[in-house]
């Protein structure tokens, strides 16, 4: 049902920003000025919501660790959001197409083409979320106003069905008992008033990378500061698993290469093979032991949680 026009009028993200009553007589060098520096205020805004971030991030690695999947779930710019995130973890983490999935109001042609009257049906929110999702699975719920029906339809079939759940948002006011936690950056008024593409998309696309990310690296898919689970799929990736390679296992490229090879392209394999002068089989056993934490595998010791 939708909300009345004063919950629309009273939302954070629809308020008139003071500094940018004369934009449309702003000169293009003062419009890029005050761009800028509305941006600038984002990083810090998020900064302050490191607690709840911390929080959804050992969540979201419990959820991965047990082998649960992650559904993010948006309309409009923030479904977008959502796609990427999905997109990028398979080549970035070595993930499984369906570990880390999008749904977005309207269907995958809403990607391309905006249709904004989809972000209002609940019930088709919580139908997606119902084919996406299952007991064991999280399912993050991004909303620039907190209260958009989609995402709430979806994050509430979501506890329904035993999943984790998390809201990313830009209105620091929602409380959803649809969400266990609500990550809200207080980001202030747009430029344009009510253009949520800018710092609310911003805000929600910085926490997204540190949740993915973070959670990613607390179960094993990092070393030091290398993406040792990456898939290589194009001739960048390659180029880039075998420098890895190179590095973490002290050889040459030409040795590096020849070993990413014989790994079936795994930098883990590959590098366990290197420093431990092993072959494929032992490398992966190595690693299936160490529950895939490289660090463990090359006995450096245990991989701190």
């Amino acid at each position: 049902m939708p909300y009345s026009p004063r919950v629309y009028r009273l939302l954070p993200t629809e308020q008139p920003n003071p500094a940018s009553r004369d934009l449309d007589v702003e000169s293009a060098d003062e419009l890029v000025r005050l761009i800028n520096s509305e941006d600038a205020k984002v990083p810090r805004a998020v900064a302050r919501e490191r607690r709840r971030i911390v929080r959804a991030v050992g969540i979201l690695a419990g959820v991965l660790k047990a082998g649960g999947r992650v559904v993010c779930v948006g309309a409009g710019t923030s479904g977008r959001l959502a796609v990427m995130e999905a997109a990028e973890c398979p080549p970035t983490f070595g993930t499984p197409p369906g570990r880390v999935r999008a749904v977005m109001a309207g269907g995958r042609s809403s990607v391309f083409r905006a249709r904004e009257g989809a972000e209002d049906d609940a019930k088709d929110g919580a139908r997606q979320a119902a084919k996406a999702a299952r007991r064991g699975d999280i399912v993050i719920g991004i909303a620039a106003s907190g209260i958009t029906p989609f995402v709430r339809g979806a994050l509430r079939e979501g506890r329904r069905l035993g999943c984790r759940t998390i809201l990313v948002t830009s209105n620091f006011s929602a409380k959803l008992p649809e969400a266990e936690i609500v990550i809200a950056p207080q980001v202030g008024p747009e430029v344009l008033s009510g253009s949520t593409r800018m710092k609310s998309g911003t805000a929600a696309k910085l926490v997204l990378n540190t949740l993915t990310t973070a959670a990613m690296i607390r179960v094993g898919k990092a070393y030091r500061n290398w993406m040792v689970d990456l898939r290589p799929t194009s001739h960048k990736l390659r180029q880039r698993g075998i420098r890895i390679v190179s590095e973490l296992g002290r050889v040459a490229p030409a040795r590096a290469r020849r070993l990413f090879g014989e790994a079936g392209g795994s930098v883990k394999t590959a590098v366990v093979m290197a420093r431990l002068e092993v072959g494929r089989a032992e490398a992966r056993a190595r690693l299936k032991a160490a529950d895939g934490w490289l660090r463990r595998a090359l006995d450096e010791g245990p991989a701190r949680r």
